[in-house]
Formats: C-alpha cells, structure tokens, sequence
C-alpha cells in the first residue's frame, strides 16, 4: 500500500491536482487525498498545500519529492522485469504527442499492435515538441513524437518528412496558382501555429528575410483551419495534420519547399520496457 501513496504524491505534484492524478491513477479524488494525508500524518510534514487553483509543495514537499521519485521510478522498473518474465501479459506505455501524430498515426499503430498485446493500457500526453522533451528526460512519458532534430541526450528513430503547406480559404485570389509564393504570405493576416522554443514555421520567414503580419497565434491546427476558413487571414501547416479535413480550405505547396522531420524520441531504446521495445516495431502501422 505504502508504494501506492508514494505514486499518489508523485503523480498528484506532476500534475498539479487531486483530480487530475486520481484520472490517470484510476483512483477516486477523495482515495488520492486521503493517501497523501496518510503520508503526512506518517512522516509528521505537510507536502502539499491545497488551493482553488490546485497544489503547491510546501518546502518539506520540496525536500521529500526526489525520494519519493525514485522509489517510483524503482518500482515501475520492478514491474518492468516482471512483465519481461511474463512475456507481456500486462503494461503500461506513456506516450507524448502533439496533435496531428494523435490524430492520424496513434490510432492505427495501437490498433495494429493491440492485436498481439491486448493487455497493454496506454497514456497518451498531448503538448508541443519542447513539452514532449522535457517528459521524456524527466520519465514522465516512455517515449514521445517529435520534429527531429531533438535533445542530443536522447535516442530517436527517424519515422517521416512531413511537407509544410500554404493555407488559404477557397475563394482566394491565389487559388488556382502551382505553388503559393513565400513572399505572398506576408501580404496579409498571418495566423501562426506555434508554441516553445521549436519554432518550424518562424524558421521559414528567417530563412526567406520576411517578416509575417501575425495576427493569432496558437497551437491549436484546427482553430487556424477554421479562421482560414472564415477569412480571417492565411497559414501555414504541417501536411499530415491536413488529412481529412472539415473546413473549406485549400493547401498549396510553397514555391520554397519547407519540411519538418517526425520522429519518436526516448532515454535509451536498451533500457527502455519490453512493452515499449515492442512498440517501436509498431510504427510501421502509422
């Protein structure tokens, strides 16, 4: 039991709630608080302090969380040699992702690869490629989908080169052009899909010595889709992301080719879970 209360910590700071943790945990909220005042009450500390915005470490918290860690990291390291003696009868793969390898490669690959393993849950993180490292290197996810290249610390297979689209609306005057010209893009509003420190489509206006008339930024594809739609300016997105889509747009590729590189990314492909060594060989499925 006492390794349930350490996970319970661990996972309601990661998180930054009792609701939030008792989600992932399969727990109720009221199981996750009362397990972390059992620890309280048999260390005589207060970790957390509870808010209406969610919890805080307290600075015993702060001393006490890096052991607590690493009995985790422990035990899920213990269940790992377990699973690879029972041949995968059961597991747990944390996945980061961003949005467009949610949407159109995950599903296929845990479909393909859930005929073999059954057993296997999945915990899929979705945030943007600076996120997605920082999970990886912390243990927070098993491996993650990123725009290579990434960390130097971290292993990668190389999975797809993913071409960068002009968006425009249908009724645009450069609709029926072979290629959208780059310098075209700066002739009016500019919604801008980006977020930390990996700045692909940016990358594109500093290589051409254009500057955009950015007027949104998000990291939501689809809200850019819908304001391109709706006339509201033009775009740039990722090709894999423009798969079946609803709105009433047009991609045109740029005169000035422009890609990202997609890849998953993890600590050590040695070291890492038979359920995720498995996996990798999944990704053929996408």
């Amino acid at each position: 039991m006492n390794i349930q209360k350490y996970i319970s910590f661990v996972k309601t700071v990661e998180y930054g709630s009792f609701s939030k943790a008792a989600e992932i945990l399969n727990y109720s909220q009221s199981g996750i608080s009362r397990m972390i005042k059992d620890l309280e009450k048999e260390w005589k500390v207060t970790l957390l302090e509870r808010n209406k915005s969610g919890v805080k470490l307290t600075s015993d918290g702060v001393k006490l969380l890096p052991y607590a860690k690493n009995i985790v990291t422990e035990y899920e390291n213990l269940q790992m040699q377990v699973d690879e003696l029972n041949g995968l009868q059961s597991g747990l793969i944390r996945i980061g992702t961003f949005s467009s390898v949610a949407t159109h490669w995950i599903p296929n690959i845990i479909k393909e690869f859930q005929k073999d393993y059954p057993n296997i849950d999945y915990e899929l993180l979705l945030g943007d490629y600076t996120e997605i490292e920082d999970w990886i290197l912390e243990g927070r996810v098993d491996c993650g989908f990123l725009r290579l290249p990434t960390h130097p610390e971290l292993e990668t297979v190389f999975l797809e080169q993913d071409k960068l689209m002009a968006i425009i609306p249908e009724n645009h005057q450069l609709a029926d052009c072979e290629k959208f010209p780059v310098k075209s893009l700066c002739n009016e509003p500019f919604m801008l899909l980006e977020k930390g420190a990996k700045a692909e489509i940016s990358e594109i206006f500093e290589r051409n010595n254009l500057t955009p008339k950015v007027h949104f930024t998000t990291w939501d594809d689809y809200a850019i889709m819908s304001m391109v739609e709706n006339g509201l300016g033009i775009s740039i997105l990722p090709q894999l992301i423009l798969k079946r889509i609803p709105y009433k747009i047009i991609a045109k590729e740029l005169n000035v080719p422009a890609y990202r590189n997609i890849g998953l990314a993890l600590k050590s492909k040695k070291n890492a879970s038979l359920a995720v060594k498995k996996f990798l060989k999944y990704l053929k499925y996408r």
